[in-house]
């Protein structure tokens, strides 16, 4: 009881030390005009950061996102199939389907889909 006792003690104190010593070394006091810019390159834009973002790629990474996470779980359904019935997993599947294809057609039926005009 005693050695685990003094080994455990004895490993927080060469923690302590060795997390102590790191923050000490780890200071930096030189503050640099180029590592305080927000770009992290090192070099002065030639023009704004702020240039304009397609909306319409925006718009399109997200309908990806949205029909990736649920393939992501359509993927499950098939591993399912032989520990329920037969009846309810495809009437779960033929919904959940269906959702999916009926929200399909509304962004192809709203032009989300279409890439250029």
């Amino acid at each position: 009881m005693n050695t685990v006792l003094t080994t455990g003690l004895l490993t927080i104190i060469i923690c302590l030390i060795v997390m102590t010593i790191s923050t000490l070394l780890s200071k930096k006091v030189i503050n640099d005009r180029e590592k305080n810019s927000p770009f992290e390159c090192g070099f002065d834009p030639k023009s704004s950061a702020r240039i304009p973002f397609s909306l319409r790629f925006f718009l399109i990474a997200v309908i990806f996102l949205i029909f990736d996470v649920e393939i992501a779980l359509l993927l499950p359904m098939t591993i399912t199939i032989n520990n329920t019935n037969t009846l309810s997993w495809s009437l779960v599947s033929l919904v959940f389907l269906v959702i999916l294809l009926m929200g399909l057609y509304h962004e192809w039926n709203q032009g989300s889909l279409t890439w250029a005009d």
